[in-house]
């Protein structure tokens, strides 16, 4: 069955500085932006949005280069997460959304790290969620991570960052890759239907759709997190990971970089928190998000 978007939401497109974005807007309250990772659309937050929306103004994004957003002028450069994460804020603010709360998954998490770092007085909280920032506590951690489970589940992260070869290897083969891909990372199977999939692959198999260039960024990250870490957050942080994933490791990266962080290790579930576990993702993100200060 198509999945129906809740009638309080509706799509919307908006020319920013360097790129067109693609986001869908409703709720409200207080404005609630929520980012998306490498594999995922603004379709990842499906099952969270309308609860989300019954107390916040949901905004959700699809990030440069993928779901119906657009390219840069130069379509290989602009995927560091400081430049994306000003993608961002230019929305927030053509929208005039006013100070704002942020999540982000995956690469989306960077993201929202970098939106957060950037703009400090822009950002009420932060919703960090199964990422390891570069340049950081994280690296290490993603050492550790590697020494402790199959390395196969990570390999992804250098083929995806080899120049080009993986577009080449998967192109015309999509699907079949985004099945696998998130099978491998999974722990409730049934968190990502084969319907799901149909939707994330018409995103990823269309005409440049299939666009590596988040995870070419991981150098220029690492030296963009590494200057920003020197000055830490001091707005409430929650860090969320998944326990057959990268469990505690948002946690050690957000307390390398901020001062104020709640972290929760996920049980039953691995990389893709919010669609495997939405209501443990609900409950976790509404209770922090009531004891931040208005």
């Amino acid at each position: 069955m198509a999945y129906e978007l809740d009638q309080r939401f509706a799509h919307h497109m908006i020319d920013l500085d360097e790129v067109r974005l693609h986001y869908v807007r409703g709720g409200d309250g207080p404005p609630l932006v929520l980012l998306h990772g490498w594999g995922s659309t603004w379709y990842m937050w499906r099952k969270v949005m309308s609860q989300l929306a019954d107390h916040y103004t949901v905004i959700v994004p699809d990030l440069r280069g993928l779901g119906d957003s657009g390219v840069p002028e130069k379509p290989l450069t602009g995927y560091d997460k400081k430049t994306v994460a000003q993608d961002i804020h230019q929305l927030v603010e053509k929208l005039e959304l006013g100070p704002v709360h942020v999540a982000g998954h995956d690469h989306g998490a960077a993201v929202a790290y970098a939106y957060a770092a950037t703009h400090r007085d822009e950002v009420r909280s932060l919703v960090f969620c199964e990422m390891a920032l570069k340049g950081v506590a994280g690296d290490k951690g993603i050492e550790y991570f590697m020494d402790q489970r199959d390395e196969l589940r990570l390999w992804h992260l250098s083929f995806h960052a080899a120049s080009h070869v993986a577009e080449m290897l998967i192109s015309g083969k999509e699907r079949e890759y985004l099945r696998w891909f998130y099978r491998m990372q999974m722990y409730n199977l049934d968190g990502i239907t084969d319907e799901d999939i149909d939707v994330y692959a018409r995103s990823y198999s269309g005409p440049g759709g299939l666009r590596l260039e988040l995870y070419r960024a991981f150098y220029q990250d690492g030296i963009d997190n590494a200057e920003l870490s020197k000055t830490k957050l001091t707005i409430p942080v929650l860090a969320l990971g998944g326990a057959n994933s990268i469990r505690d490791l948002c946690v050690s990266s957000m307390e390398a970089v901020a001062e104020n962080v709640h972290g929760v290790v996920v049980p039953n579930c691995g990389h893709w928190l919010p669609e495997e576990r939405p209501a443990e993702f609900l409950e976790s993100v509404q209770l922090f998000l009531k004891e931040v200060p208005a």
